[in-house]
């Protein structure tokens, strides 16, 4: 038993939470490429990379999907609500802090 499931259930349950997570990456990144256009996006790229945590997070179900509504939940509180662009968004996301 893990975390008081069955290996069968647990091992449903990270699926489960791994499509989701795809689901709304997608979809995520789908808005992002309306509102700031796939040239821009490409352009503007930064080289950072994830961090171990976050990569780690696909093994936890529902870590990775809880990270990208953090996400989207950043660009709108932070970000949208403030009057920053979703380009800038993009910028902070894909940028190491120097």
């Amino acid at each position: 038993m893990i975390f008081g499931m069955n290996e069968q259930d647990f091992v449903a349950y990270i699926i489960f939470g791994i499509t989701l997570n795809f689901l709304f990456s997608m979809l995520f990144g789908i808005y992002l490429s309306k509102n700031i256009g796939i040239h821009e996006m490409i352009k503007s790229k930064g080289d950072k990379e994830q961090s171990l945590i976050v990569s780690l997070s696909i093994f936890v179900p529902y870590a990775k999907m809880l990270i990208t509504l953090y996400r989207v939940v950043i660009l709108q509180l932070y970000f949208l609500n403030k009057g920053y662009s979703h380009k800038e968004f993009w910028v902070y996301m894909t940028h190491c802090k120097s």
